[in-house]
């Protein structure tokens, strides 16, 4: 099995998270394995790398790779669960966490899987493939003020409204059943053009957030990930769109605040201490050799803090 997926900002993601070779590392969201494989690399035999994601696909090729490695642990589960699947692996803390948000490039390209607008397939979108709620359930059995809500706020479409109503128009008819058809019913609101597609990938990016609860995951994970890391430990985040960007920039800047006092104040009286130090004041972003190489890499964003 080879998942032909090329991390974007492999080599500077895994240099930020300054890995200790005695430490415990995570790696949230395995994918292809190619950040965990660089990881494994620089850890000794008393250092641990857990790796955690949702993909039946994921797990099954990271448990090939690191086949008899004691000091690996492969869990399927979200990253949102991270605090549970420490606790359930007897770990207290750790020294770094990396996650990488993008879609893996398996993930697009397998048609059934029903991420791609390109290929016509079955309205799927599920990460983890045994739960039970798919596009096809967004699409067909959200109510019209969820619909809007979702494409506007998890896709930024300005016509979300007059895309909905279509879409209530149609499935009162028939169900709506693969890709093919939604974009079908995108392109009749907004026609052929750069208009009419620019709607359809911030459609289907909604809607795969929705299914798979991308930002809610993202806002769980923050939350609790803090606590777990040791001094010195380091959050690695690469974003893909700016509502995860936005998420993971608002999480450090709030968590590195000294003092929250109005600035007419003398003196500090709030007390307030830093949780995170900032390494990345402003994003690393991939160089144009790399977006050359992958043009999916184009929009990535890599923000780096550290647990004081």
């Amino acid at each position: 099995m080879n998942l032909g997926h090329n991390p974007v900002l492999l080599r500077s993601a895994v240099e930020m998270l300054s890995v200790n070779p005695h430490g415990v590392y995570v790696d949230g969201t395995l994918g292809g394995s190619g950040h965990a494989q660089l990881i494994f690399s620089s850890l000794a035999d008393n250092g641990v790398l857990v790796g955690i994601d949702k993909d039946n696909e994921a797990i099954a090729y990271a448990t090939t790779i690191f086949t008899g490695k004691k000091n690996v642990i492969i869990v399927k589960d979200s990253f949102a669960n991270i605090k549970k699947v420490l606790f359930d692996n007897s770990i207290a803390k750790i020294d770094g966490v990396i996650l990488d948000l993008g879609m893996s490039s398996y993930q697009i390209d397998t048609a059934e899987r029903g991420f791609s607008y390109i290929s016509n397939a079955k309205l799927d979108m599920r990460m983890d493939i045994t739960q039970l709620v798919t596009a096809k359930t967004v699409i067909n059995e959200y109510s019209t003020e969820q619909l809007v809500r979702i494409f506007y706020e998890y896709g930024e479409e300005p016509a979300g409204m007059k895309i909905v109503r279509e879409i209530v128009k149609t499935r009162q008819k028939q169900m709506i059943e693969n890709t093919g058809e939604l974009v079908a019913i995108i392109r009749k609101v907004l026609g052929q053009g750069t208009r009419g597609m620019t709607a359809i990938k911030r459609v289907f990016q909604a809607i795969r957030i929705e299914v798979n609860k991308e930002l809610d995951d993202l806002k769980t994970f923050l939350h609790d990930v803090t606590d777990l890391l040791n001094p010195g430990g380091r959050i690695v985040i690469i974003t893909f769109h700016s509502l995860e960007d936005r998420i993971v920039k608002s999480f450090f800047r709030e968590m590195a605040i000294v003092c929250t006092c109005p600035p007419s104040f003398p003196k500090c009286i709030c007390g307030q201490q830093p949780v995170l130090k900032l390494i990345t004041k402003k994003p690393i972003v991939p160089d144009e050799e790399e977006i050359q190489a992958n043009i999916r890499a184009k929009s990535a964003k890599l923000r780096v803090a550290e647990r004081l």
